[in-house]
C-alpha cells in the first residue's frame, strides 16, 4: 500500500504578497488529490486558521495549523536593526492544542514586540514557546539552508544543533 502525501508547506491569500491560493482552493485540491491532511502555514501569521480549519474539517481533511515564521537573528527579541532582509523563515506546525496557543503567541510578540517590517521572532520566544510545536527547516530562506548557501557550514551544523536543541531529536 502507498503512504499518502500531505503538504506541509503551503501559502494562502493571507500571506500577504507571497501567496495567491484561496484557503478553500487549497482544501478542494487536497481533497481532489486524496490527501487525508494538509498544513496551512503563511508567513507571520494565522489570519486563515479558523477558516482553513473548519473549510477542512467540512471537507474530511484533517487540517494542520502551522505558520513560516520569520525568525530575526537577534535571541532578544526580534527586534534587530540589521535591516529588511536580516531573519530566517521557520515553518512551524501546531502538534497539540498546546502548540496551537503556542503559535498564537509566538505570531503575537511577532506583530507586538518584532514587528521591523515583518512581524519578526527571536530565539528567545522560540525557546519558552516551542512546547507542542514540530519545525520544519528545509525553506530555501531557513536558518540552515542560508548558512550552508553563504558556505558556512560550520555555523550551518551549530544552528542544527540549536534547533535540535529547542525543538527535540524527534
Amino acid at each position: 500500500m502507498e503512504k499518502p502525501f500531505v503538504h506541509l508547506h503551503n501559502h494562502s491569500d493571507y500571506s500577504l504578497l507571497d501567496g495567491a491560493c484561496k484557503v478553500g482552493d487549497l482544501v478542494a485540491c487536497a481533497a481532489g488529490m486524496g490527501m487525508p491532511a494538509v498544513a496551512l502555514t503563511d508567513h507571520g501569521n494565522m489570519f486563515g486558521a479558523v477558516e482553513f480549519y473548519k473549510k477542512a474539517r467540512k471537507a474530511g481533511i484533517k487540517p494542520i495549523l502551522g505558520m513560516e515564521a520569520y525568525l530575526d537573528t537577534d535571541k532578544q527579541g526580534g527586534r534587530s536593526r540589521e535591516g529588511p532582509g536580516r531573519y530566517h523563515h521557520l515553518t512551524l506546525l501546531a502538534e497539540s492544542h498546546e502548540g496551537y496557543r503556542n503559535l498564537i503567541r509566538l505570531t503575537s510578540l511577532g506583530y507586538l514586540k518584532g514587528f521591523y517590517y515583518k512581524p519578526r521572532i527571536g530565539l528567545d520566544a522560540l525557546e519558552a514557546h516551542h512546547r507542542g510545536l514540530i519545525a520544519l527547516s528545509g525553506c530555501a530562506k531557513g536558518p540552515v539552508a542560508d548558512l550552508v548557501h553563504l558556505g558556512k557550514a560550520d555555523q550551518a551544523r551549530e544552528t542544527a544543533a540549536l534547533l535540535r536543541e529547542i525543538f527535540g531529536p524527534e
